[in-house]
């Protein structure tokens, strides 16, 4: 019974019902149901038992809506317990009750689409995520408005891409249902990389992130910062399974390579803090990018892994800036410093998050990062061909150092702080602590993450010479994040002060004027058009309302429209309030009999069908 009723829990159902809740209870009720909606999730995903779930049909296709195996297990605690962490930090930020409930009804799509089973559950989740992320962002109003706009376009175009993926799949393939061949190969499989490359900020069409996450509210971009992107990162693994063989393979794995790379350069450049962290979720998704297109065991296990972390490193790193700029009111890191003092527990949190995205020894992203490295290096588990990706994956771990080597300093430590603000509040600091002990938990504690990772369990993993289990704090780990480190806080030493003075753009972002017309006429299209369709209603609602009150009134005017060969009109006298105006309508039988055929027709055809 016990059993029964957890494959009946569907998870992204109580968030939803929460969401819901939190707009009609008193606030700090309807947070709390929010929180322990996610605390379900949380909980069902970690005893759910694997299998097919919920599955029946819809409009004669097979659908499982709630699918569980060790890949969305691991997912499902990771979005569940950062859920729980996010809310309770809007609650202490002061985030609206709509806010929060759009963010609610957005985490359930997304969990919604790490637990289907079908690519046609999948994809109502995907455009569901697409458009509550976008309510997210427009709530915020001010420039969020055309950023959310220019964001919808994107997303709008990764959920076609991946409609016609998965129609051309399902013509190949008979079945909805996800298999271990994943997407079927060919046009599907081009389709769908370029569909969910928009979601997973493919070099080239990234360039909502670093747009859009620096403009909403700034709890709004904890939620925005991971369920987008670490869903559609996991919905590519989908796509191109372990047991998949896909020609594409190898080049999304070098995709990865260059996203590593791309997001770390461009972080550097960076004066808004929020811009530096998307840039970087770009360059973290690239290391997931990499070891889902390398697709060896090592790998991909490496790429849930990192997937699994980044969920947490990468929100607390984005509440720690946003408590930094909820008490300063500033954006920009060059007009920071010296807050360690005047926000100790802030910059902990901070400091928690940044050396786990930089893989410092002892946090949970040198676990994974360390996976992922041996995957592409030839002297371990790689394969020759992947000798160029190590060294872009290298030289990415180099440009995260650098990055919050001075993201940290500027904000931090740089000179003495010229403001006096509070630190973070209690709810604040509870959800920067939970986040960045779970980094430190799975960092030290790691075979605890090793459990829960995919691939890993009771696999031996073969490389050139020999064969081996997983090491990480191995000799050679060590002294490869020793080397990282050491030319990191060397190269920055010698580039802070050029680099403070430089604010280059993403060469990407050329597109936007362009962007920006098309946008604009695109949006005066649909505005135009509403008004038009708005106008139309509210005129037809107006006139029925006036032919309720005055139905005489109304049958003389239509009928003196119609032609005398139709219906012939009597002529009246307007009445002087005495007696009502009367009209006298005379048609022909052939019309009348045309008349009552075609009502007929209608009300026969509606019984049929």
């Amino acid at each position: 019974m016990e059993v029964e009723v957890l494959t009946m829990a569907y998870p992204p159902l109580f968030v939803f019902i929460a969401a819901l809740l939190v707009l009609v209870l008193p606030r700090v009720t309807g947070f709390a149901i929010g929180a322990l909606s996610l605390a379900a999730v949380l909980a069902i995903s970690l005893v759910a038992p694997e299998g097919q779930h919920l599955a029946g049909t819809f409009l004669g296709f097979k659908v499982v809506p709630f699918y569980v195996d060790e890949f969305s297990r691991m997912i499902g605690l990771g979005l569940g317990f950062l859920g729980i962490c996010s809310v309770i930090y809007a609650y202490s930020s002061e985030a609206s009750k709509t806010l929060t409930a759009f963010a609610l009804v957005y985490v359930s799509s997304s969990i919604g689409a790490a637990f289907a089973g079908d690519w046609l559950v999948l994809l109502f989740m995907w455009e569901l995520m697409a458009v509550t992320s976008t309510l997210v962002v427009w709530q915020y109003g001010g420039e969020a408005v055309r950023a959310g706009f220019r964001y919808a376009l994107f997303h709008g175009t990764a959920g076609v891409l991946l409609m016609m993926a998965v129609a051309v799949h399902y013509v190949k393939s008979g079945t909805f249902i996800y298999d271990a061949a994943g997407i079927a190969d060919g046009i599907p499989a081009l389709l769908a990389v370029l569909g969910m490359g928009i979601n997973v900020a493919f070099i080239g069409v990234h360039v909502w992130l670093p747009d859009t996450y620096p403009r909403p509210h700034f709890a709004a971009s904890v939620f925005l910062s991971v369920y987008t992107t670490k869903t559609s990162a996991f919905v590519l693994y989908r796509a191109f399974p372990v047991e998949g063989q896909s020609d594409l393979s190898i080049y999304i794995a070098y995709m990865g390579g260059l996203m590593a790379v791309y997001g770390a350069t461009f972080a550097l450049l960076q004066h808004d803090m929020r811009a530096l962290l998307s840039y970087h979720i770009q360059a973290q998704l690239g290391y997931i990018v990499a070891g889902i297109g390398i697709g060896s065991p090592i790998a991909v296990a490496g790429a849930m892994a990192h997937l699994f972390n980044n969920v947490f490193f990468k929100s607390l790193l984005f509440m720690a800036v946003g408590v930094v700029i909820y008490r300063t009111g500033e954006e920009d890191l060059y007009e920071l410093g010296g807050l360690w003092r005047e926000m100790p527990l802030t910059a902990i949190g901070f400091g928690l998050g940044a050396f786990s995205i930089t893989a410092i020894p002892g946090f949970n992203g040198f676990i994974s990062k360390g996976m992922l490295f041996n995957a592409a290096d030839p002297h371990y588990y790689g394969q020759p061909e992947y000798q160029a990706l190590y060294w872009l994956l290298y030289l990415g771990a180099i440009g995260t150092l650098l990055s919050f080597l001075k993201l940290g300093y500027y904000v931090f430590f740089h000179g003495d702080s010229d403001l006096e603000v509070a630190d973070a509040k209690p709810g604040q600091t509870v959800a920067m602590l939970g986040l960045g002990g779970a980094c430190l938990l799975f960092g030290v504690w790691w075979q605890g993450l090793a459990d829960l990772t995919p691939m890993i369990h009771g696999v031996e993993f073969e490389y050139p010479g020999g064969h081996g289990e997983l090491h990480p704090y191995s000799q050679s780990h060590l002294e490869t994040a020793g080397i990282l480190t050491a030319i990191a806080v060397v190269v920055f030493v010698i580039v802070r002060k050029p680099l403070s003075k430089l604010d280059l753009g993403d060469p990407a972002m050329v597109v936007f004027p362009a962007t920006y017309y098309g946008s604009r006429w695109t949006m005066l299209a649909v505005t135009e058009t509403y008004a038009a369709v708005d106008d139309a209603v509210v005129g037809t609602v107006k006139r029925c309302y006036w032919i309720r009150n005055n139905p005489v009134l109304a049958v003389d005017a239509a009928a003196g429209r119609l032609p005398d060969w139709l219906v012939e009109v009597d002529d009246h006298q307007p009445t002087d309030g005495g007696r009502p105006s009367t009209i006298h309508l005379r048609t022909g039988i052939g019309t009348t009999v045309l008349l009552l055929t075609l009502v007929l027709t209608v009300i026969l055809w509606l019984l049929i069908v």
